[in-house]
């Protein structure tokens, strides 16, 4: 097991590029950022080199919608761009969304389609684009890890914002470089039964998201029970990554040690 951490959310008393080695110094070594497009890649991946760490994953913010038709020439651009810029930087993990996020008035909301493309017509699109996405992905060594976003803090019509539903997404995809991942947050805020659905997923994913409701601060602040959830874990024989995307609440050295009590 090995913990990530995100640059987005941690030491940001301090610019990107630096808050790499304080991760190093806590002796977390992988790294996640957000928004590949809104950061200088190249220096995040020297001062990776530099401090033996590893740019873990980050996505696009603006890949487009899967699940719209009108935007398959888009998200088969983007990912193309992502995938590039993932080979060129050493980022060893891109995740993907069924939905573009926006961002209007300080609320994050999907992108609006069409009211006469129905759901089933999105989720049909959103697997004929990830196949000939995966077409690309092939010609790399990236692994792509398919997302649920919630409905409490992400306002509008996400297609993808369950568990069952990535699974199936997976499921039907059948690529070893096509996983998921077990995100806490998000199945809580949108759907909550995590034990019963850690296990149903099981053998779909190799990284779990870890951040407490409400607030999205570290576990063990919130009304998330995750020692029960990580003994769960250890017995369906989970030795993955543990991503730690969330903002600590006190810090960062005292978040971490509060952290491996939980995770042992």
């Amino acid at each position: 097991m090995e913990f990530t951490g995100f640059l987005n959310f941690w030491f940001t008393d301090r610019p990107l590029v630096e808050r790499i080695e304080a991760f190093s110094r806590l002796g977390i070594q992988r790294v996640g950022v957000w928004s590949w497009r809104m950061e200088d890649m190249a220096a995040l991946s020297t001062e990776c080199k530099r401090t033996g760490c590893i740019l873990d994953s980050t996505f696009d913010d603006q890949m487009g919608s899967l699940v719209d038709p009108n935007e398959n020439e888009l998200t088969l651009r983007s990912w193309a761009e992502s995938l590039e810029m993932a080979e060129r930087h050493g980022v060893e993990n891109l995740f993907i969304f069924s939905n573009q996020i926006e961002r209007a008035s300080g609320q994050s909301r999907t992108r609006r389609l069409s009211r006469y493309v129905t759901e089933a017509e999105q989720y049909a699109n959103l697997l004929e684009q990830t196949e000939k996405i995966l077409k690309l992905v092939e010609q790399t060594k990236v692994k792509v890890i398919a997302e649920v976003l919630n409905t409490f803090y992400i306002q509008g019509d996400i297609l993808v914002r369950d568990h069952d539903l990535v699974a199936d997404w997976v499921r039907r995809m059948n690529h070893p470089q096509f996983k998921m991942v077990f995100d806490f947050f998000h199945q809580q805020l949108t759907g909550g039964n995590l034990a019963y659905k850690m296990e149903a997923c099981w053998g779909l994913y190799d990284t779990i998201h870890a951040a407490d409701v409400p607030g999205r601060v570290e576990p063990g602040t919130g009304e998330i029970n995750f020692p029960n959830l990580w003994e769960k874990l250890r017995s369906l024989g989970f030795d993955g990554y543990v991503g730690m995307e969330f903002r600590p609440s006190r810090s960062e050295a005292e978040t971490f040690k509060h952290v491996k009590t939980i995770f042992k």
